[in-house]
């Protein structure tokens, strides 16, 4: 299920850290084609991460930090402008990594402007890969289920407009929540 279509947002952390990501979610109803094709492939992961295309990966920060970021978040949001994606076929990163995704073909580039945006001011970090805009379907299987995932969505196909993204909190549970959305063009005061 996408974070637009009924998963509430989550409330601001107490105190501690906090492991948060930002991301552009997939709609529905193509999120819960990958979600539930995932989910055939036998990847546990299928229900604890919602489809999307990452703009910073996991990080780390004091809970008391959110606040800030969501103020950095909303301030980069309103700078930007909404873009078409195309999202077809497959690929893998594979010996690299055990991993199976669906091809961001139209709008990439846009998506490393917004990841490099995201990741300024306290969200400034390093990547341990160049970035590759893609949406994961399988990770961490075995080969004949990395193949079949590659082989059973090779054809897959959606466009759409991406006019948001998505922050997560990822819960002691494992379950990537979304906690706020930021529309792009939209400035809030809150």
């Amino acid at each position: 299920m996408s974070p637009t279509m009924g998963i509430p947002m989550t409330s601001p952390p107490a105190t501690g850290r906090v492991s948060i990501g930002v991301s552009l979610a997939i709609p529905d109803p193509w999120g819960e084609h990958l979600q539930s094709s995932r989910a055939s492939f036998g990847d546990p992961q299928a229900a604890a991460v919602p489809p999307h295309v990452t703009l910073l990966p996991p990080t780390e920060l004091e809970a008391d930090e959110v606040v800030a970021v969501e103020r950095h978040l909303r301030a980069v949001a309103a700078g930007l402008a909404p873009f078409r994606m195309r999202l077809a076929g497959t690929d893998t990163f594979r010996p690299v990594s055990p991993v199976v995704f669906v091809k961001v073909v139209e709008g990439g580039e846009h998506c490393d402007l917004v990841q490099r945006v995201v990741r300024t001011g306290l969200l400034r970090r390093g990547l341990s890969f160049p970035y590759h805009p893609h949406v994961t379907v399988a990770h961490h299987l075995d080969d004949d289920s990395l193949d079949l995932a590659l082989k059973t969505l090779s054809d897959f196909d959606a466009e759409f407009e991406v006019s948001a993204f998505v922050l997560y909190e990822h819960g002691t549970d494992g379950v990537w929540r979304p906690r706020r959305r930021f529309v792009f063009g939209e400035v809030n005061a809150a």
